[in-house]
């Protein structure tokens, strides 16, 4: 894309955000790379390219050995809890907040908390979050000490749940497991209500996440996608940006307040 087409496509942007009154914001892991959390799947940096998902993300490996997991998300929560709202955070809040919407709702496949730390308060988490556990077993909640390791560790043994002595585990949705169906639930309905869907810093990879975008493509709505490169879902898009999040959003809030 030349840079002409870039400032046009970005113009457009802006007039179907000014025009928009119900919005849905669909982010991934790209929301959050400017805070310093690494994405998944970039070729060099990713947190795929250190660890093996197999070995970290699904139940089986948990069942088998829940210590090696158990320490690298409780080492992954405090690097999240470290991390700072980028500007894009604050922007998607302050477009929650203004007169120029009806709603707007944030769909995240992001397992941090920088969305609500940044000021949004209609969050919807469909992978679930680094600081929600509960039982293996019994599925009591667990409230989090916040005691993260300060560097990573190769094991650290899980409490115990106090309710049925089941080891407790992360509340996040590991590969192989249904999504929760409250929360797909609704955004399913968001994407029903919306007349205009932002995607930011996602691959469209991971399934079934990556088919909200389709549903709003079907039902005829426009989408923007905010993404320093091509993705997935670019062909779903009305309009691209190439920007990073923090980019991107704060110069769109701005434009859309004039």
């Amino acid at each position: 894309m030349s840079e002409r087409q870039l400032e046009k496509s970005i113009e457009q942007v802006i007039e179907l955000a000014r025009e928009a009154r119900n919005i849905e914001v669909f982010t991934g892991a790209g929301m959050s790379a400017d805070s310093g959390l690494e994405t998944y799947r970039d070729d060099k940096t990713g947190v795929w390219t250190k660890v093996d998902p197999q070995a970290m993300a699904s139940i089986d490996a948990w069942l088998k050995d829940p210590e090696p997991i158990w320490a690298w998300y409780r080492w992954r929560a405090g690097v999240a809890a470290r991390a700072e709202p980028n500007a894009g955070h604050r922007a998607i809040a302050y477009w929650q907040g203004s007169h120029l919407v009806d709603y707007v709702h944030v769909t995240t496949q992001n397992i941090d908390d920088l969305h609500e730390r940044g000021g949004s308060k209609d969050v919807t988490h469909l992978h679930g979050s680094l600081f929600s556990y509960y039982c293996t077993d019994c599925q009591q909640p667990w409230e989090d000490d916040r005691n993260y390791p300060a560097q990573p560790i190769e094991r650290l043994t899980p409490p115990l749940c106090q309710n049925c002595g089941g080891f407790i585990r992360p509340g996040v949705v590991w590969f192989g497991e249904q999504l929760p169906m409250t929360e797909w639930d609704l955004a399913e309905q968001r994407i029903a209500e919306a007349d205009l869907m932002v995607i930011v810093g996602t691959s469209g990879i991971v399934q079934p996440a990556a088919s909200l975008p389709e549903m709003a493509y079907q039902r005829g709505i426009p989408i923007v996608e905010i993404s320093p490169a091509p993705t997935e879902l670019t062909r779903w898009a009305t309009l691209s940006w190439t920007a990073t999040a923090a980019q991107a959003l704060p110069a769109l809030m701005r434009e859309i307040s004039a």
